[in-house]
């Protein structure tokens, strides 16, 4: 569902849900301006239509004992499908998101690792992969700026 089919009650809901799912109706009908039911209209009305796809918990990948973060370009061998691609990369737990790129990489991969051997490791699965000509990585120091929102505030 394109984002411009949203009308901006619709918008205040969504950005307010993205911030705290567990928010109630009611608290975000006083913020939006509208009752508890209608606000759940709407909700119920935006998961039918694909605009919400469903509701999360974030969970800091450190408490679960992910200390490591880096991104892997992958460098494929021509004619490799992108669904080739997701396909071998579900198979990784480790593998927090990957999507195809524009410039010389075919894939950034996002990799949450316990520590640098365990990171290495991935990395090596990766680029072994038979589809896989060649990486490239970096490892995250510090991440400056994560938002979870819906897009930008209203």
């Amino acid at each position: 569902m394109p984002q411009n089919d949203l009308d901006t009650l619709d918008e205040r809901i969504v950005h307010a849900l993205a911030e705290d799912a567990r928010r109630t109706y009611a608290d975000i009908g006083a913020e939006v301006g509208l009752s508890a039911p209608a606000v759940k209209r709407r909700v119920d009305r935006l998961r039918e239509r694909g605009a919400i796809t469903g509701f999360t918990v974030r969970v800091d990948p450190a408490a679960l004992g992910w200390q490591t973060e880096g991104f892997i370009e992958m460098y494929c061998r021509s004619r490799t499908a992108p669904e080739d691609i997701r396909r071998a990369l579900a198979r990784y737990p480790e593998v927090a998101s990957a999507s195809t790129v524009t410039g010389d990489a075919d894939a950034l991969v996002q990799v949450f690792a316990a520590d640098m051997r365990h990171f290495e490791t991935v990395l090596e699965r990766i680029a072994g992969e038979p589809f896989v000509d060649r990486t490239k990585s970096v490892l995250v120091l510090s991440p400056l700026l994560r938002r979870y929102t819906a897009g930008p505030p209203l």
